[in-house]
């Protein structure tokens, strides 16, 4: 699930707030209580020993454990990315990119967010995408590695599908990838104030204030009315089991490059809230190379984007017959 929206940082600046995952059981008499408790700092790079891992993460451990195997169970999450169940031609292809890439499925409404789609224009980066991960202290060490491989072996996915510069950095980061328990996430605040200065109380909120039927969530942001993104950050909760926290690197990474809502007639896909794909499909590095095909530009609206979108989906298709 994608919420989308302006912000005006301090600096000016303006983002897309993307939401994954919001097809859990909230109502759940299985669901964890959710007081509030204090947590420690964000891990830092030269950490030996993860921190204890509170009571109220272990409940939501087997909580999200849960979630994932009745999932599963369901036939979501699949793994194949070329699936024979799920064929699609042009005219499905630049539909669905017409609805990620230039829709937006949340709008802001009295400080917070609602569900409205909503007509946007296109938004990508044009500097180099530089990823940094880091991890709350109650990460376990095994985590953090597996982790931070996985997100750096997707990262060269992404940079080869989109044909846009995607790393792998230690410092100098515009894209910020979090791992927190429940307790790190709540008391994130100061640190995002620190990734992302100027950032507003109400993008601050949205990750502190996630609910349970929100399993990751990611910002982009772009500077005053610009198209253009200059930072980001995404958020994976550090409760998910192996598979759950791979569909989230996957989706939220790949909507922070500017495919930011979630369409339900994309198929096969990520970008689309009935969670039947959990890895990047052949179909979505379509629509990532669309994206940055040089032929758009951000900024644009559909009526103007839409001729060429027809042109580049057509090429595409005609090489991959």
């Amino acid at each position: 699930m994608i919420w989308a929206r302006a912000l005006r940082w301090l600096t000016g600046l303006a983002g897309c707030l993307a939401v994954s995952g919001c097809v859990g059981l909230p109502g759940s008499p299985n669901a964890p209580r959710t007081t509030p408790r204090p947590t420690p700092a964000p891990a830092q790079s030269g950490a030996s020993k993860a921190a204890q891992r509170s009571e109220l993460s272990r409940e939501l451990m087997a909580y999200y454990a849960k979630i994932t195997s009745e999932m599963e169970a369901r036939g979501q999450l699949r793994t194949d990315v070329a699936p024979r169940d799920a064929p699609f031609g042009q005219r499905q292809l630049v539909d669905d990119f017409v609805h990620v890439a230039l829709y937006d499925e949340y709008t802001p409404s009295g400080g917070g967010f609602v569900a409205r789609q909503t007509v946007s224009r296109l938004r990508r980066w044009q500097a180099p995408v530089a990823m940094q991960v880091e991890f709350g202290a109650s990460i376990p060490m095994a985590d953090r590695a597996s982790g931070r491989a996985e997100v750096s072996a997707y990262a060269s996915q992404l940079a080869r599908a989109s044909g846009h510069r995607v790393e792998i950095v230690n410092h100098g980061s515009n894209f910020h990838v979090l791992f927190l328990n429940e307790d790190e996430r709540r008391a994130i605040g100061p640190r995002l104030r620190q990734l992302v200065p100027g950032i507003d109380e109400a993008s601050v909120e949205a990750i502190t204030d996630l609910p349970l039927s929100t399993y990751c969530v990611a910002f982009a942001f772009s500077e005053g009315n610009s198209a253009v993104y200059a930072q980001a950050v995404a958020i994976i909760r550090g409760e998910h089991p192996a598979a759950l926290r791979t569909s989230c690197i996957h989706e939220e990474l790949a909507q922070g490059l500017g495919l930011a809502n979630d369409y339900p007639r994309a198929r096969p896909s990520i970008f689309n809230d009935d969670e039947e794909f959990s890895l990047l499909t052949h179909h979505d590095e379509m629509l990532l190379k669309m994206l940055y095909d040089p032929r758009l530009r951000p900024g644009m609206a559909e009526a103007e984007a839409r001729p060429i979108i027809e042109t580049i989906a057509a090429e595409m298709m005609a090489a991959n017959s």
